[in-house]
């Protein structure tokens, strides 16, 4: 064992809860338990501990998610508790935290509605692209329910006080017990099958959660999702939540909501057609006062008062705009044949036959001078050759052999003989004078030391 391989407790607590937190089962797992050691803070927790016959587990449920609890939990009370598995790293040990909270009579329905509302959510029955719009004004509309609850009384009542032009249609169902699922349905698939009816209401007055079950069931949130008449929800009270809640189109939070929801208030659209009808007249009248004194002002204008001068005056006006249009149009003749003509001569001038005389001329004239230049410069170099020409022969070697002198070379080559110690008796020289070469045989030879 190496010193790197020792934790400390906090290190191995941390890599515990770092287990747990990845864990997919310990971070959402339902529990049945009893609730005791229950303490409510001051600042609105609850801790307790959730036991059964062989364990028992630390639990918390912070205020976020209790303020949300239907009952008060008590010591002794048996629960499901919907929660998290985690470490609480001050004591390292773990703990519960809640989330969701139920009395365990009734949990195992519970766990059925949750386990639906997951899988139909996850099938898309939930999402609000698929749900369709509520028409305003419908003609007709069909309300499943029971006919001898409260509901349909409280809603037939709304509607004839608040629309009393649309036709309502009782398809009357059984709202709870078993056979209420499949009477539901029935009378969905009927509205659906006889197409006349704008929008459809199912629902019931509020109880307890095994009385709203039947809108709990999956045979009747299909039925609801897959029908092509608007469907409005109004299945108990306000803070009751039921499947057929999420699949309609609209979920109303009470029948007497439902109602409201259906249709429009007649009251409101009288006081909206009058607010319009007010608001369309004083427009108009403002419409014609401005127009009446527009008319007005063209009634006094010098046109409508004088049109005989006012006719006479714009001839003049209309004379001197043709003058004025003609001048124009001269003015720009004249400076267009201006332009025109310019152009030509600049093309003329530019044509490349022009140029091309122009070149050949430029050409000869550049010879001309060329030539009186390369006269100029031979006469000036011929000159300057006789003069060292001149200079030159008189220090020619030639002219002074015309005088009689000669030079002497070794016979074969260019070397001129300046000593006696040059040449051996018996060799021959080349003597150069004025008209040729002299080739002779040195006999004897004799320098000046051998005087």
């Amino acid at each position: 064992m190496s010193v790197k391989d020792i934790v400390s407790v906090s290190q191995l607590t941390r890599y515990i809860k770092g287990l747990m937190e990845h864990d997919h089962i310990l971070t959402d797992v339902w529990i049945r338990g009893e609730i005791s050691n229950f303490k409510l803070h001051s600042r609105g927790h609850m801790y307790f501990t959730v036991k059964d016959a062989q364990s028992r587990i630390q639990g918390v449920m912070f205020a976020g998610h209790n303020r949300y609890l239907a009952f008060k939990p008590e010591n002794g009370m048996k629960v499901l508790i919907r929660g998290e598995i985690n470490v609480y790293e001050p004591y390292g040990q773990y703990q519960l935290y809640a989330k969701e909270m139920q009395p365990d009579g009734i949990g195992s329905l519970f766990l059925a509605y949750e386990k639906l509302k997951k899988n139909l959510e996850a099938e898309g029955l939930f999402q609000e692209e698929r749900k369709k719009l509520i028409p305003r004004f419908p003609k007709k509309i069909a309300i499943v329910t029971s006919p001898t609850g409260a509901a349909i009384r409280d809603m037939l009542a709304t509607v004839k006080r608040r629309y009393p032009l649309v036709q309502i249609t009782l398809l009357p169902v059984l709202v709870q017990g078993e056979d209420a699922p499949a009477s539901i349905v029935h009378a969905i698939n009927q509205a659906n099958a006889i197409n006349q009816f704008d929008t459809l209401i199912v629902g019931r007055g509020g109880g307890s959660i095994e009385e709203l079950w039947a809108f709990n069931d999956e045979a009747v949130a299909r039925s609801i999702a897959q029908s092509t008449v608007p469907v409005i929800s109004a299945v108990g009270h306000e803070t009751d939540f039921t499947i057929s809640d999420f699949v309609a189109d609209l979920r109303a939070p009470t029948p007497t909501g439902a109602a409201e929801l259906a249709v429009p208030d007649v009251g409101e659209l009288l006081q909206t057609k009058q607010a319009l009808h007010n608001r369309l007249t004083r427009q108009m009248k403002q419409q014609v006062n401005d127009y009446h004194l527009q008319l007005t002002r063209l009634n006094r204008s010098y046109a409508f008062r004088y049109p005989g001068q006012l006719i006479r005056q714009k001839e003049q006006e209309l004379d001197t705009q043709l003058e004025r249009l003609r001048r124009s149009a001269d003015r720009l003749v004249t400076d267009k044949m201006k332009k025109h003509q310019q152009l030509a001569k600049d093309l003329k001038r530019l044509h490349p036959k022009q140029q091309l005389n122009q070149a050949k001329e430029t050409l000869e004239d550049k010879k001309l001078r060329l030539k009186r230049v390369v006269m100029q410069q031979l006469s000036s170099k011929e000159q300057r050759f006789k003069h060292v020409l001149s200079e030159l022969n008189l220090v020619s070697p030639l002219r002074i052999m015309e005088r009689g002198y000669s030079l002497t070379y070794q016979e074969g080559s260019r070397e001129l003989v300046k000593s006696t110690k040059q040449v051996e008796v018996g060799s021959n020289v080349e003597v150069r004078v004025t008209d040729g070469i002299i080739f002779c045989q040195v006999e004897d030879k004799k320098s000046n030391q051998d005087s």
